[in-house]
């Protein structure tokens, strides 16, 4: 049941329905960031969030260079699994504090940060998510280049970026971005439930069209000509072939590091914890095992359908597969489905994200609205395609940055789950008061600025300084350091360091759990435990 106090006002926002009690101070709070007022999204939402979420140009490059390591098929399968289980197991851990609250990701960050020091983690992850944004947004903006280019072949002249060209990009590149970008805009601006929508049509109909593709492709073939081997050369063997499969399961892991890391701002939505579950497990083991597959049988068929690029290589682009396939009618749904999948990720990963990370940032002056058109166009400001196709750049962009999501993610588990024990005490998510649970040391938990610090030297020196294979083990190295800094700065660090010299803010150690479930903590009326998370859709708040 619903602990809505009577004082509580309902409010209505684009990110859903929220209740915003009084003593909230506006200065944390907004009608985006409260808690839900309810939670409606069953395990179905959340497998087609995940559905959306692979659907993509770079999902489909992905799964392709997983077959392309130089290693035995069954070798890629295995370490595709077992990295595909970590990440769902991870993300269930992620899931259970926003789910319990009813609050996006960065305002659960509060709880570990405090309540100012969250928007540490809030900007880091915006500041990804905007530069995943515009290359994501580039990339699928290719299709509709080429599709133009295949019913009006004059048009190639506008194309080249040699001949006509703005900032890098050429007139028809512009056309094509600029037309992404504002279709994702339109979406993402008509609110999360028709986020929600477009995701639980989109996710099933883009299989709908890449089984259809790959059947197409399999029969022009012949079975006969489909391999689950696209490497190059005669492969790795022995100890090399083992390293080779840990590598695959780092670079699986990794890939999903980003969505992992906010799928809270989702999961607040679910009505249970235990429907969140259900909808990782068939969006993530399921769904990722079956869409590789068909991946690398498209891929492989199209090889000897299309042949290959101009350097011999094998085209793991389904962009560039279904333009030169010779039949308009496939070429042009295939293109345009490939364009409707990425729309997907890119709101899903890449706008809702730094939507609520912007918002959590100043509550007063940007809504989740403006924080998700800030997002739009700091990915045009970025020039995604001059990062993209600059290898260094985008090596050392992403991976520096992406070397930091793994600390951010050991401190978020540490604290939940060994130092809070699973307990949040929604109220002092919003509160100033220096009593406040999450006020820490006036807002900041320096015991946590100190951990994101000290756990990210260690991966960026290996993105810096070490090898390509060192560095696609960052995420780990920095989850690992983050949550031993973590937990034993807390445990072990004068609480005169942690909370200042002044009042000890009340600690979720106060609360006291009775045999029933209930809780109760001195002057802190609302506490969420763990057990509420398998309640009736309603957020304790």
């Amino acid at each position: 049941m619903s602990t809505e106090s009577p004082q509580a006002s309902t409010h209505h926002s684009a990110a859903g329905e929220s209740v915003i009690k009084p003593e909230y101070d506006p200065s944390l709070t907004n009608e985006d960031l409260a808690p839900l007022k309810q939670q409606t999204w069953t395990w179905y939402n959340i497998f087609a969030f995940w559905m959306s979420d692979v659907h993509s140009v770079g999902g489909y490059v992905f799964a392709g260079s997983l077959f392309a390591l130089g290693i035995a098929a069954w070798q890629v399968l295995v370490a595709l699994i077992v990295g595909i289980v970590a990440v769902n197991l991870l993300c269930n851990l992620v899931a259970r504090p926003s789910q319990q609250a009813g609050v996006p990701y960065p305002v659960t960050t509060r709880i570990s940060f405090g309540i100012k020091g969250a928007n540490i983690p809030a900007i880091i992850r915006g500041v990804i998510a905007v530069v995943w944004y515009g290359i994501q947004t580039y990339l699928a903006s290719v299709a509709f280049g080429l599709l133009a280019i295949k019913f009006w072949p004059s048009l190639e002249q506008y194309a080249d970026p040699d001949i006509h060209s703005f900032l890098g990009l050429a007139p028809l590149g512009w056309a094509g971005f600029m037309l992404m970008w504002v279709l994702q805009a339109l979406v993402f601006w008509n609110g999360m439930d028709t986020i929600r929508k477009f995701i639980d049509f989109c996710g099933p109909a883009v299989y709908v069209v890449m089984i259809l593709l790959a059947g197409y492709l399999i029969v022009e073939a012949g079975w006969s000509n489909v391999h689950f081997d696209l490497s190059e050369g005669s492969g790795t063997t022995g100890w090399a072939s083992v390293t080779a499969m840990i590598s695959a399961f780092a670079l699986v892991v990794s890939y999903f590091s980003g969505p992992m890391l906010n799928f809270g701002d989702f999961s607040r939505y679910g009505k249970t914890f235990g429907e969140v579950k259900k909808g990782n497990f068939w969006g993530l083991p399921v769904n990722f095992l079956f869409f590789s597959l068909l991946v690398v049988c498209t891929v492989s068929a199209g090889a000897t359908v299309i042949g290959r690029d101009a350097d011999g290589k094998i085209v793991t682009d389904p962009v560039h597969i279904v333009d030169q396939i010779d039949n308009t009618t496939a070429a042009v749904l295939g293109v345009l489905t490939f364009a409707i999948a990425t729309i997907g990720i890119n709101i899903v990963a890449n706008f809702v994200s730094p939507a609520f990370d912007f918002s959590n940032v100043a509550p007063t002056k940007i809504t989740w609205r403006m924080g998700g058109m800030i997002a739009a166009v700091g990915s045009v400001l970025i020039t995604p395609w001059n990062l993209f196709n600059n290898a260094s750049a985008i090596h050392y962009t992403m991976d520096t940055l992406g070397a930091v999501i793994g600390p951010l993610f050991g401190i978020l588990i540490a604290d939940f789950y060994l130092i809070k024990r699973k307990q949040i005490v929604v109220d002092d998510l919003f509160s100033t008061k220096p009593t406040g649970t999450y006020f820490y040391r006036n807002g900041w938990n320096p015991v946590a600025v100190a951990s994101v610090i000290a756990a990210s030297i260690i991966p960026i020196c290996f993105v810096l300084f070490g090898t390509a294979y060192q560095a696609s083990f960052t995420w780990f190295m920095g989850a690992a350091a983050g949550l031993v800094f973590y937990y034993f700065g807390m445990r072990y660090a004068p609480k005169s360091f942690i909370y200042g010299s002044g009042l000890t803010a009340a600690t979720t150690t106060d609360i006291s759990v009775a045999a029933d479930g209930t809780t109760t903590v001195a002057e802190t009326p609302t506490v969420v435990t763990a057990g509420d998370a398998e309640g009736d859709g309603m957020a304790k708040v």
